[in-house]
C-alpha cells in the first residue's frame, strides 16, 4: 500500500466547492432547444446522479485516513464537497423534474438502488472505490465534450445550460481524485479495467432505461425521436462523440486521468460563466 502517492492534479487545478443554487423550474418544460430527446437525455443522466453521487464520496473517504500525502488528502476534501453540492443539486433536479412531468421517480431509482444495496453487502471496498473510478472517467469524460463543443447546449435554456456547464467544469476539476486514491492504497489494473467494463454496460443500460421512461408517452414519430436523438448523441458535435479514445486510454496499465489535460478549456469556461471558489 503506497498511501504516500502524490496527486498528479495540475498545481493551476483548485478543487473547490461553489455553492450554486440553480433555479430549475424549466424543468417542466422541454428546456433543451423545445427538442424532447435532448432534454430527456440530460434529465436521464441526472437521475443517477444523487445516488450516484453519495456512493462516490462513501467510496473515497472510507480510505481518507490511510492517505498521508497533504496536497491529496486536500483533494480529497475539496472532491467530497463538491460531489456534496452536485447531490443537493441534482436531487432537487430530479424531484422538480418528476413532480413537474408525472415521471416516477421511485421506479427510476430503484433499479440502481437495489444494484448498490447487493454491492455494498457482497463486494470489498477497495471494488466500490474501483467503481467510483471508472464512473468518475465517465463523468469526465462528458464534461470534457460538454466544455468544448458549446453546441452540444446550443439552444438550452439558459439556467439549465449553466447548471450543467458548472457540473462539468467541477467534474474536470476533481476528475483524477477517486483514481489517486485508489492507487495510493493498493488498486490494482487488473480491477480497475473489470470494473470500468461492468460500469459501462450499467451505464448505458441506466441512461437507455431512463430514456424510454421518459418518452414513453411522446405524441409523435418515434422512429424520427429516437434516429434523430441518437444522432445527436453520438454525432458531431453530441456528448459521446470522439469519447473512444479517451475511453480506450483508461485500459492502458500507464493510463492517468490527467494525461488528458483539459486544464485551459476548464478555466476558460469558468470565466465565462464568472465562477470562483466558494465556501460550501
Amino acid at each position: 500500500m503506497n498511501t504516500a502517492y502524490a496527486s498528479r492534479t495540475p498545481h493551476d487545478i483548485q478543487i473547490t466547492p461553489r455553492n450554486l443554487n440553480f433555479d430549475v423550474g424549466p424543468l417542466a418544460t422541454d428546456w433543451h432547444s423545445g427538442d424532447a430527446f435532448k432534454t430527456a437525455f440530460y434529465n436521464a443522466l441526472s437521475i443517477m446522479f444523487p445516488i450516484g453521487e453519495q456512493h462516490f464520496i462513501d467510496s473515497v473517504k472510507y480510505y481518507r485516513d490511510r492517505i498521508t500525502d497533504p496536497v491529496l488528502a486536500g483533494h480529497v476534501r475539496g472532491f467530497t464537497a463538491q460531489e456534496s453540492i452536485h447531490r443537493r443539486e441534482h436531487q432537487k433536479y430530479n424531484e422538480t423534474l418528476c413532480a413537474s412531468r408525472g415521471y416516477p421517480l421511485d421506479k427510476l431509482e430503484e433499479p440502481i438502488r437495489r444494484r448498490q444495496a447487493w454491492a455494498l453487502k457482497t463486494l470489498p471496498p477497495i471494488s466500490h472505490l474501483a467503481s467510483t473510478v471508472a464512473y468518475e472517467h465517465w463523468t469526465a469524460m462528458l464534461a470534457d465534450s460538454l466544455l468544448r463543443n458549446p453546441e452540444a447546449l446550443a439552444g438550452a435554456d439558459p439556467e439549465m445550460s449553466a447548471l450543467w456547464r458548472w457540473h462539468a467544469i467541477e467534474e474536470s476539476e476533481h476528475k483524477a481524485v477517486a483514481f489517486d486514491v485508489y492507487r495510493a492504497v493498493g488498486g490494482t489494473v487488473r480491477l480497475r479495467r473489470w470494473l470500468m467494463v461492468v460500469v459501462t454496460v450499467q451505464f448505458f443500460w441506466d441512461t437507455f432505461r431512463h430514456l424510454r421512461i421518459m418518452l414513453r408517452d411522446y405524441q409523435g414519430s418515434r422512429f424520427k425521436l429516437w434516429t434523430g436523438g441518437l444522432r445527436y448523441m453520438f454525432g458531431k458535435g453530441g456528448p459521446y462523440n470522439g469519447l473512444l479514445r479517451p475511453y480506450l486510454d483508461y485500459f492502458r496499465s500507464d493510463f492517468h486521468p490527467w494525461d488528458h489535460d483539459n486544464s485551459e478549456v476548464v478555466a476558460e469556461v469558468a470565466r465565462e460563466l464568472e465562477l470562483s471558489g466558494q465556501p460550501a
